[in-house]
């Protein structure tokens, strides 16, 4: 259930999967601040989770550091959430540099992303992105597939063909109906939502549930608890208790279907979470305007 002011209150429900008698993934949770994954030669240090469909790197770059993808790769995200974040992307024959929050689509093949100065990177990747998944603390959950996840598709390819793109998030204005700043790929969706300052409101939270598709909340400003609720199923073995679960920045949850959820933000000062999701989502596609690079990727 949405709050009324909410511009997820329109959408229509969707079809429960022929999964819906399986047993239901328990959510997971990563603060980036433990053990890395990964630590390059000049002491850059990455974090990595995964999801059903998606990789999550966490990556605090040293400066003149490199993170680099082989000629391989499929298309991934890179996100920069720092305001003063700077980064030099190569892939193939172009180059663009990125700063402040912002969002990049880096294309298939060979790419390097050189951090300017001291940089906080995110990268999503989709499970295509085998050596990764690989490395990702919660790789045990993933060992057999979740039956409820709808399985990875890819959308149609972009219409202008693939090529490196730069989206500055600031210059995006929130608009009345529209939901936060999405932006989807051919196998990734991202919204990144405005920042919001103070605790969230406890009369306007927002819980609901998805049917056969994963979240990852990924906190990257502020404070947070999520509060989450498995369904109860005719097998009691599988009851949980509801969670409520407080995180800092950075850190992600993932969030399986169909657990009813809701975040709320907890910080006195700005919070920003940023919702992840493989393959695109539809209905968010189907609302006019709410997808910011629709013209790019077409629907499918």
């Amino acid at each position: 259930m949405f709050d009324k002011s909410d511009p997820r209150a329109g959408l229509g429900r969707s079809t429960p999967p022929a999964a819906a008698d399986a047993a239901i993934a328990a959510p997971h949770y990563t603060e980036f601040d433990g053990e890395p994954s990964e630590v390059s030669a000049l002491g850059s240090r990455t974090w990595i989770t995964r999801g059903q469909n998606f990789v999550v790197a966490y990556s605090r770059v040293v400066a003149g550091d490199e993170l680099r993808r082989p000629a391989g790769q499929d298309e991934y995200v890179a996100i920069l959430h720092q305001d003063d974040a700077v980064v030099t992307v190569h892939a193939g024959d172009e180059q663009l540099t990125a700063k402040g929050q912002s969002l990049v689509v880096v294309p298939p093949g060979e790419s390097v992303i050189v951090a300017d100065q001291p940089t906080e990177v995110v990268r999503v990747f989709d499970i295509r992105t085998g050596d990764l998944a690989a490395l990702a603390a919660n790789a045990a959950d993933y060992r057999e597939a979740h039956p409820r996840v709808a399985a990875l598709e890819s959308w149609p390819e972009p219409a202008d063909g693939d090529r490196l793109r730069v989206y500055p998030l600031e210059t995006i204005t929130p608009e009345p109906g529209r939901f936060g700043r999405i932006f989807r790929t051919r196998t990734l969706m991202i919204n990144y939502m405005y920042p919001t300052e103070g605790p969230r409101d406890i009369s306007k939270l927002s819980p609901h549930h998805h049917d056969d598709f994963e979240q990852g909340s990924l906190a990257v400003r502020g404070d947070f608890i999520h509060h989450i609720r498995t369904p109860w199923t005719p097998d009691m073995n599988q009851w949980r208790d509801d969670e409520h679960t407080p995180v800092g920045s950075p850190s992600l949850a993932i969030i399986p279907p169909p657990t009813v959820h809701t975040t709320r933000a907890t910080g006195a000062g700005s919070n920003i979470l940023i919702d992840i999701f493989s393959p695109p989502r539809e209905d968010f596609s189907d609302q006019p305007g709410w997808v910011l690079n629709a013209a790019e990727y077409p629907r499918k």
